[in-house]
């Protein structure tokens, strides 16, 4: 097989033969064929194209704010700044402590903080929905959106979040009333999700259950309440009741900016590893293995590259639309993978690449998958023609 042969992707064109005779509007039904393929890539974007995170204001650097009082048993450790407005008890500290933070007990500060906190309520509740949940999400794995329940949510087991390498992805759950997290229950963030970007806007009151592992900002109208043992990656925020602790630990979950990260769920000429690596490597330890892939950012008509950069990288496999093209390995001196792409022998449309990444044993990282869409395309396929 020629090298050409072997570095171009094989066609499986639907296209026309070169001067056929369109029927009539032909070029009006083609200009519509290709409103639609732009609109189908609109759609298959749509889940990792990320609506900005609910601004929290001063909210955010409390980890624990309530309205009627706080009450805690048991040695829990608050980390980040406790507040209550306008109730006045906090009890129970000690034996719990507050770490990396300030108690604001009825003062400029936390009512300031309960100001923000309802636009931030009322922010997350406005939003539009993604879709209805049901009423357990345990077993669940959902992408970035709002989820919407019209009563109560419930959690009873592993609920996971997948932002699909995007670390900036916002997940927004709105429940008409409560929010019951039952016991050793927990929530996994996958794909470089983060806790700081997950909200959810309870209607009355949350019950995060004993020994579970929550994540998230709980903005709830009314009450919080972290039975025994629970642990908080994230915020409990209650606009006009108590937040009640035993024994837990809540950490005020703050966002990190990766080095170099954009979604592997298809964003137009990029794509990344799920979970890359964030700042330079431990002094003494060999840099772990990271990947970037990027591509065309605009419609295509004529040949282009798809490029896989990174570190500790072994080999990278190319896919395009679920097609397994060839595999590219490391060589001495190689620091990018590339595929060359010939859209011509494309059908036009919307197109996937993927690039399955396997790194050196030494690089402290697993395989990954990185994903990027772009659209066949080409002006003079729509240019009007006049026969008159």
């Amino acid at each position: 097989m020629s090298s050409q042969s072997r570095d171009d992707i094989n066609s499986w064109s639907t296209c026309e033969p070169a001067g056929a005779r369109r029927p009539p509007h032909g070029q009006l039904r083609h200009a519509a064929g290709l409103l639609f393929a732009a609109l189908t890539l609109v759609a298959w974007l749509v889940p990792s194209a990320q609506a900005a995170t609910v601004p929290l204001g001063t909210a955010d650097g409390y980890a624990v704010l309530a309205g009627s009082a706080v009450t805690n048993t048991g040695p829990s450790v608050i980390s980040g700044d406790l507040g209550l407005s306008p109730g006045t008890a906090v009890t129970g500290f000690p034996p719990g402590t507050v770490t990396a933070g300030t108690v604001h007990r009825t003062d400029a500060a936390a009512l300031q903080a309960q100001r923000d906190l309802t636009l931030a309520y009322d922010d997350a509740a406005g939003r539009s929905s993604t879709a209805a949940i049901s009423a357990d999400l345990a077993g669940s794995t959902l992408t970035a959106g709002v989820y919407t329940s019209a009563s109560s949510l419930g959690l009873s087991g592993a609920l996971t979040l997948d932002a699909r390498g995007d670390p900036n992805a916002v997940f927004v759950f709105q429940a008409g009333s409560t929010l019951t997290v039952g016991s050793a229950s927990r929530v996994v963030l996958i794909g470089g999700a983060q806790a700081c970007n997950v909200f959810w806007q309870v209607g009355s009151s949350a019950t995060i259950g004993s020994a579970s592992a929550f994540a998230g900002n709980v903005l709830a109208l009314t009450s919080i309440s972290l039975t025994t043992g629970a642990t908080l990656n994230g915020r409990a925020l209650a606009r006009n009741g108590a937040v009640t602790l035993d024994t837990n630990a809540v950490t005020k979950a703050a966002c990190t900016t990766p080095t170099s990260t954009t979604s592997s769920a298809g964003a137009p000429g990029t794509g990344s590893e799920t979970g890359s690596t964030t700042g330079s490597a431990p002094t003494g330890r060999a840099a772990r293995g990271s990947a970037r892939l990027s591509g065309p950012q605009h419609c295509v008509s004529g040949d282009f590259r798809a490029r896989v950069r990174g570190r500790r990288i072994a080999a990278v496999t190319f896919f395009v639309d679920g097609r397994r093209h060839h595999t590219v390995r490391a060589a001495p001196g190689r620091t990018v993978f590339t595929l060359r792409v010939n859209p011509r022998r494309q059908h036009r449309g919307v197109h996937r690449i993927s690039a399955r990444v396997r790194f050196t044993t030494a690089s402290r990282a697993r395989s990954r998958t990185l994903r990027l869409a772009y659209q066949r395309c080409s002006t003079a396929d729509v240019r009007p023609r006049f026969t008159g």
